[in-house]
């Protein structure tokens, strides 16, 4: 059996592909938190439930980049015997702990929301749109921290998502505070707050969705096994694959095993060591899959074993 333990481009230089951007989370949970601060005083002077809102939202901001980077310490932690891949699966974790955070949001925002319909409140439309100002031009500086983080990692992408999600509801905010200042329509501010939970679900759906197929150890989403076991095939002395497996361990490190037939004449010989390299190669270069086990093996073996998956 032969073993790549080349670490993965994911884990270069010591840890995740999120360890990357340790700094620039720290900067986003700090820029959050004082947002959720400046939202709350804004709500509570302006009577907006739609700043309160945007401040829950906030605060589940400053909440899922801290997990986010809970996890980015742990990822860093060596692997054990126990535990041989470390604790990079905490990352996924995390993100999907973000996304049912962002659940738990929305359905808080639906229900103040509609409360708000039937009993309302005298609602300052001018200081609820300069808070929501204010708020929009710090979630653009945290945006731009993790501008290059969002195709790199699931967990940097849930960061990545909630900021942007936070943006857009002090856009919603902002347009409800126009509205009560043009108009007078009170009920602007509970329509803003139901658009900022809509806004919510299809990202916190989308971030669960994705974390729940690395969870269940899926085949990763942009890998074809058929065309894995067809260029395995392709190499000289290959008669057949079987118990080929592939998932992800976490964002930027997919896995894959297989059993390989080979003719008895490369096994008996000292070519199946070479074999065994370009077929680690193949996977490597052609599915960038840096961690590989592949089990070569002479006809007629499986059928002595159990193990007869496809």
């Amino acid at each position: 059996m032969g073993h790549d333990h080349g670490a993965p481009s994911a884990a270069a230089g010591g840890g995740t592909l999120t360890g990357t951007y340790r700094k620039r989370l720290l900067w986003t949970i700090g820029i959050s938190a004082a947002i959720t601060l400046v939202q709350v005083v804004g709500s509570v002077l302006s009577g907006s439930l739609a700043l309160l809102a945007d401040a829950a939202h906030s605060l589940t901001d400053a909440v899922g980049v801290s997990l986010a980077l809970g996890a980015v310490t742990l990822a860093q932690r060596a692997p054990t015997p126990r535990r041989t891949f470390g604790f990079y699966r905490v990352e996924i974790f995390s993100a999907a702990l973000n996304a049912l955070l962002l659940l738990g949001i929305f359905g808080w925002v639906l229900y103040s929301a509609v409360r708000r319909f039937s009993e309302p409140v005298e609602v300052k439309g001018g200081l609820m749109f300069a808070v929501a100002v204010v708020g929009l031009a710090a979630n653009a500086v945290g945006l731009w921290l993790l501008r290059d983080a969002k195709d790199q990692s699931l967990n940097l992408r849930g960061a990545y998502l909630e900021v942007l999600g936070d943006a857009l509801g002090s856009v919603a905010v902002i347009v409800g505070g126009l509205v009560i200042v043009l108009t007078g329509w009170e009920a602007a501010d509970p329509i803003a707050s139901l658009v900022i939970g809509l806004m919510i679900v299809p990202r916190a759906y989308g971030l669960l969705r994705d974390a729940g197929h690395v969870l269940l150890e899926a085949t990763p989403q942009d890998m074809d096994l058929t065309e894995v076991r067809r260029h395995l095939l392709e190499e000289p002395g290959v008669l057949d694959v079987h118990d080929l497996h592939a998932w992800t361990v976490t964002s930027g490190m997919p896995v894959l095993t297989a059993h390989v037939v080979v003719a008895e004449d490369i096994l008996r010989g000292e070519d199946h060591g070479h074999l065994l390299t370009r077929l680690q190669a193949c996977v490597g270069d052609h599915f960038d899959i840096a961690h590989s086990t592949l089990q070569l093996e002479p006809k007629g073996h499986v059928e002595d074993g159990n193990a007869l998956h496809a």
